[in-house]
């Protein structure tokens, strides 16, 4: 995935978000705005090529002087599909760039 196209298409406004992503952004206490915050400073972290869902990628951004992880990909009609968002934390995340052990390479 191309981290400019994916800001861009969060700029326009062409994204959705996941009911599950819905739920962990109310746990984890992130807007939406910090959410279209982290991927405008954004990073791709891990990409996701060959999922078989379909290629995705994780992001790192921040947004209130948080780390924020998000998981996204492509809808049918190509918008951007936020399918999940958290901050990283121990143990899965020893800081916000590595993988704790036995950390996941899916997010």
């Amino acid at each position: 995935m191309d981290i400019r196209e994916i800001k861009e298409k969060i700029r326009l406004g062409e994204y959705e978000i996941s009911y599950h992503a819905e739920k962990e952004r109310y746990a984890e206490d992130i807007t939406i705005t910090d959410i279209e915050t982290a991927i405008t400073n954004g990073e791709i972290l891990e990409d996701y090529p060959d999922d078989p869902r379909g290629s995705s990628c994780l992001i790192l951004g921040y947004s209130q002087n948080r780390h924020i992880h998000i998981v996204c990909g492509y809808t049918s009609l190509k918008w951007i599909r936020i399918i999940t968002v958290y901050l990283p934390k121990r143990p899965k995340w020893i800081d916000e760039r590595t993988r704790g052990k036995g950390g996941e390479s899916n997010a």
